[in-house]
């Protein structure tokens, strides 16, 4: 088939066309790729210079940098103002103490569960709940038929003796002047004799219920306080009829009180008696340091473990029965590679934490703690010998530490 000419050149402007365009687009791709390689290669040298500087200064300085969102920038003179001591860390002596919980409790020896030894019905009855008592003071009136009958049998007892005496005296008169025979006399002493031994037998028998020989009224039984102390529990109401063996008071003398613990089988070697020890409670601030007065022979069938107490003065009534308290022994002297004071150690959560110095201010350092006494506290691991720390007010850095925490956060 025959192509005209003008055919033939409109083919020819189709191929150019075609050549040039793909030319073109060959050249714009090659020109972006060139470009976005170049910039990469600017970008990476950009952001590898910095961390190249870090890492270099870091290496210089032996250890990572303290990021400066975790250290606690302070001038020497914030230090001054906040009042933060500084010490180093080092070797020293640890007395650990074994602690064991315990609750406070009455002295068994000053507690008295009063009983009023004769039955009868309450007619009044002056001591109340908490009181305090005086030794001898008044606590209830009771009416008691059995304390009519031995009150009764005492002054027939007196009735006759004085009969008795007076007979004996007549008796021995007589012998005397020779007017009646022995044989009454001897019986006059002995009827005298049987008449002081009654009246001894009656009194006795009401010194051994407290009562008294005398009262206003033969069955009025009075029932007194046996020592000072407290009115702890009160069993008693007007009116109310009462067995010999009921128990209507307990008083307690709360001057001195016991603090009873517990002691496993593995501690007993180190709780002995006279042991120094020392007592707490998380419900007051208060202290008291005492002795061992007393550590079980025998091991509680239940818990399988000893009972032990220590007896405490209490004039201030600080330490109440029933208190639950934290009784720490104290053990024998360690030497350990690093310690700290204890108020150096801050808790975050269960966390021990020291704050420790580091260039322009300080860092929380967490560390694990071992043995303590009440003044120092030994460092396992977290903390090198040398290191210089906070040991006092450690509160100021635990504020700023949670005020930088917050804005962070924010």
């Amino acid at each position: 088939m025959a192509i005209t000419k003008t055919q033939r050149n409109a083919i020819v402007a189709i191929i150019g066309a075609g050549v040039l365009a793909g030319a073109a687009l060959l050249f714009t791709g090659r020109g972006a790729g060139d470009s976005h390689d170049e910039a990469g290669h600017d970008h990476g040298e950009q952001a590898s210079a910095p961390r190249g500087k870090e890492n270099s200064k870091d290496a210089r300085a032996g250890a990572p940098a303290t990021p400066a969102a975790d250290r606690i920038a302070m001038t020497p003179e914030q230090i001054r103002n906040a009042g933060l001591e500084l010490r180093t860390a080092g070797p020293g002596r640890v007395q650990a103490a074994v602690q064991f919980p315990g609750e406070i409790r009455f002295n068994e020896d000053r507690t008295a569960h009063v009983v009023p030894r004769v039955a009868g019905v309450a007619e009044s009855v002056p001591a109340v709940l908490g009181q305090r008592v005086k030794k001898g003071e008044l606590l209830a009136v009771l009416a008691s038929t059995q304390l009519s009958d031995q009150r009764s049998e005492l002054l027939a007892a007196q009735r006759r003796l004085e009969l008795a005496r007076t007979t004996y005296a007549r008796e021995k008169r007589l012998w005397e002047d020779k007017i009646s025979a022995e044989q009454d006399y001897l019986a006059a002493r002995t009827a005298l004799q049987e008449a002081e031994i009654a009246v001894q037998n009656a009194t006795q028998k009401l010194t051994a219920i407290g009562a008294r020989p005398a009262s206003g009224g033969l069955n009025q039984f009075e029932l007194r306080a046996p020592f000072d102390g407290i009115v702890v529990e009160k069993h008693l109401a007007l009116g109310e009829a009462v067995a010999a063996d009921t128990t209507v008071f307990t008083i307690s003398d709360l001057t001195t009180v016991w603090a009873e613990f517990l002691i496993a089988p593995k501690d007993l070697s180190q709780v002995r008696l006279g042991e120094k020890v020392s007592i707490a409670s998380t419900a007051f601030d208060g202290t008291a340091a005492g002795t061992v007065s007393y550590v079980g022979s025998l091991l509680g069938q239940q818990t399988r473990t000893a009972t032990a107490r220590v007896t405490l003065s209490n004039p201030d009534m600080a330490w109440r029965p029933g208190l639950f308290v934290t009784v720490s022994v104290a053990g024998q002297e360690t030497e350990v590679p690093v310690v700290v004071e204890s108020e150096a150690v801050q808790t975050e959560g269960r966390q021990p934490m020291v704050y420790v110095e580091v260039p322009g201010g300080f860092e929380a350092r967490a560390v694990t703690t071992g043995r303590s006494d009440d003044k120092r506290i030994e460092i396992v691991q977290g903390l090198a010998p040398g290191a210089r720390y906070v040991a006092r007010n450690c509160f100021v850095l635990k504020a700023e530490q949670g005020k930088a925490g917050a804005e962070h956060a924010h």
